[in-house]
């Protein structure tokens, strides 16, 4: 039997890295989707290609910091298959900078889709969850929400906010049904990732980055997803405010 077996599931992000492959992963077990971006062209043909598997897809465009874009993602879910067990709060912009080269817009930007984003659709999915009973929303953290590491001046920040979204909000609705948790990603083979190489010193950044984990090697997608589904489906139903780490052992350095 599939993990999410009728299951509807939120997405956001799902265009492209992390959110994309749980995307995939999410159909294969069975999830009704809404799969969200803002990136209309990729995310219509995830939709797509998601349902050419026989998938049930509903794409949304639009900005997770906008407060009606991100109303719209979860009622979309509601209108369409009547309710909402999972959110996957994923979107989210990755800058690198340290402190000095950051700029206010740099910080501005990052907090508003990483940490506003995330905050407007936890919203909205308990406003939804609470209705039929609960549900589970999964954040997406990363091994910067948990460790300071270098050139992450706002992004860093940005993920401690998704970590104390997720572990505040498992403590505001236990007892409603609703576990909230988070994945905490080392370095993933993302395209955001993939694009290192191009920039000025991202080779050698990624190398050290590389040598960094223990494993000695940077995640895929797929196994950041796998954790996702864990943490999404009822084989977690006793787990709630948990930050998973999928870091190939950074943390445990």
């Amino acid at each position: 039997m599939n993990r999410l077996d009728n299951d509807v599931c939120v997405i956001t992000g799902a265009a492209f890295g992390i959110g994309r492959a749980t995307a995939v992963r999410f159909a294969q077990e069975g999830a009704r989707l809404v799969v969200t971006d803002i990136q209309e062209a990729p995310l219509l043909a995830l939709a797509d290609e998601l349902r050419a598997t026989g998938a049930e897809v509903t794409a949304v465009a639009g900005d997770v910091s906008v407060v009606a874009d991100a109303q719209r993602m979860i009622q979309t879910a509601v209108d369409r298959y009547g309710r909402l067990d999972v959110l996957v709060a994923n979107a989210g912009i990755i800058p690198l900078g340290d402190i000095l080269e950051s700029t206010v817009a740099d910080w501005d930007q990052v907090m508003a889709v990483d940490g506003r984003g995330m905050w407007l659709t936890c919203k909205f999915a308990i406003e939804a969850m609470l209705t039929t009973g609960g549900g589970s929303i999964v954040c997406l953290s990363s091994i910067s929400g948990v460790e300071g590491q270098k050139r992450q001046a706002t992004y860093g920040p940005a993920k401690f906010v998704a970590s104390g979204i997720a572990k505040h909000l498992a403590i505001e609705w236990a007892d409603r049904g609703i576990r909230v948790n988070a994945v905490a990603p080392g370095t993933i083979r993302t395209e955001r990732v993939m694009r290192l190489p191009e920039e000025p010193g991202g080779v050698e950044y990624l190398a050290a980055i590389e040598k960094m984990h223990p494993m000695g090697r940077i995640g895929e997608p797929s196994e950041v997803a796998a954790a996702i589904l864990f943490l999404a489906s009822d084989d977690a139903s006793f787990i709630t405010g948990a930050i998973l780490p999928v870091d190939g052992g950074y943390l445990a350095q």
